[in-house]
């Protein structure tokens, strides 16, 4: 029987020139952050089975890939039947899950605030489809032991600098969406709808950029919520036109529904990175903006791009995450770039990089001694000086030769023949 030939469903095999964009960008990344104090740490991508579905990850947890024990442990699970018990570790769906482990386990070594850059695959169970796969790539940015928001407006700023910086901006606009946790409760206060039922009616308002307005408030209905706990939510959500300034006007509605300064310290963060950036990094505020993981306690924002529908990253305060694992909450909040759906729009619209020219060394066949000493003297030469260069032996029907280096970026062409 003949080996599949295809990669798995949900991941992909990576060809030259999407590969060489791939590094462009790790590249870019860990220079931008690296400007920014974010040192790189690294996690397995097989983590603890209880700590992957300790309710932390939303809907993610229906998505574990997991690892079945081996030997002993195996049979003695299968002898007696209990599946649940075939697996004690699953692959990581996310590296935020395993940075807080990390930390709790490592703090004492690190310095404080610590801030963290992580890359790496990540694996979800998922429906694969255009920039979602089952296997794929994040770029975390993390900081611990900072509760100011001077940690949120470092990591946008961050973001926004390094978008800019891979050729985000006028050829491929973003804009970064920002809400607080805290907001969207007091909105489900402020409308009459019950304590217990925020993740329901979260969810169901996380859906409204596939559903619309009609659509959310349909599912309200459709759960029992009164028509006028539903007409006071949303009129909350038509008086915001996304400016900063709606967050003093939404604060003073939910004044008495919501703890004083969080509206103030986001219209801060709002009002400093737009200071800062020089106008660079368009924010917009969301108050239906909701983040899909359970562990947010505080500020949460997307990217999102008008060339991808979805965001492009996304990230928020988390200072409950680590007190799962030490029994003392730690400040923390953190941003991750959608690498795949970056690559994505990179891809589609030839992304916006200054290519090095490459040139190609062609020899002839049986090229004599002294001649092809030359050609690897000229091709080190090229090289030292930073230029790419290609060796390679010239085929008999050289013109199409060229015509396929041409389309792989060659635009140069040396060649070497024997002496006669």
């Amino acid at each position: 029987m003949a080996l599949k030939k295809k990669a798995v469903t949900g991941m992909k095999d990576i060809l030259p020139e999407e590969m060489a964009i791939r590094q462009r960008i790790l590249s870019a990344i860990r220079r931008v952050y690296g400007r920014f104090g974010f040192t790189e740490i690294e996690t397995p991508i097989v983590e603890h089975l209880e700590n992957l579905l300790s309710k932390q990850g939303g809907d993610n947890e229906k998505l574990i890939f997991k690892v079945e024990k081996r030997g002993e442990k195996l049979k003695e699970a299968i002898e007696k039947g209990d599946f649940e018990a075939l697996s004690d570790a699953g692959l990581r769906y996310d590296l935020t899950l395993p940075l807080s482990r990390f930390y709790a386990e490592n703090q004492a070594k690190l310095p404080s605030p610590f801030k963290a850059l992580q890359i790496g695959p990540v694996f979800r169970a998922d429906r694969p489809q255009k920039g979602r796969f089952r296997e794929f790539w994040q770029c975390d940015i993390d900081i611990f032991g900072d509760s100011s928001f001077l940690s949120e407006i470092d990591l946008l700023l961050a973001m926004g600098t390094l978008l800019q910086e891979i050729g985000f901006g006028e050829q491929y606009p973003f804009y970064i969406v920002v809400n607080d946790r805290e907001i969207l409760k007091a909105m489900q206060r402020y409308a009459g709808f019950p304590e217990g039922d925020f993740e329901q009616i979260s969810i169901i308002l996380d859906k409204e950029d596939k559903i619309g307005r009609d659509g959310v408030k349909e599912e309200l209905a459709g759960l029992g919520y009164s028509e006028e706990q539903i007409s006071r939510y949303t009129e909350l959500l038509d008086q915001v036109s996304g400016k900063k300034e709606d967050l003093l006007s939404l604060g003073e509605k939910l004044k008495d529904v919501l703890e004083e300064g969080v509206c103030q310290n986001l219209y801060k963060i709002m009002d400093l990175v737009e200071i800062s950036g020089k106008g660079k990094i368009p924010l917009r505020f969301d108050p239906s903006l909701v983040r899909g993981m359970g562990y947010y306690t505080g500020p949460i924002f997307e990217v999102r791009s008008t060339l991808f529908s979805g965001s492009i990253g996304g990230g928020g305060r988390y200072d409950k995450m680590v007190g799962k694992f030490t029994g003392i909450d730690t400040p923390a909040v953190g941003f991750s770039i959608g690498f795949e759906r970056i690559i994505t729009i990179l891809m589609e619209g030839e992304a916006s990089e200054v290519r090095a020219e490459k040139k190609a060394i062609l020899l002839e066949k049986d090229l004599q001694e002294e001649e092809l000493k030359k050609a690897l003297l000229d091709a080190m030469d090229r090289r030292a000086k930073g230029e790419v260069v290609l060796l390679s032996q010239m085929n008999k029907n050289k013109k199409f030769q060229k015509e396929q280096l041409s389309k792989e970026g060659y635009s140069e062409f040396i060649e070497y023949f024997s002496k006669a």
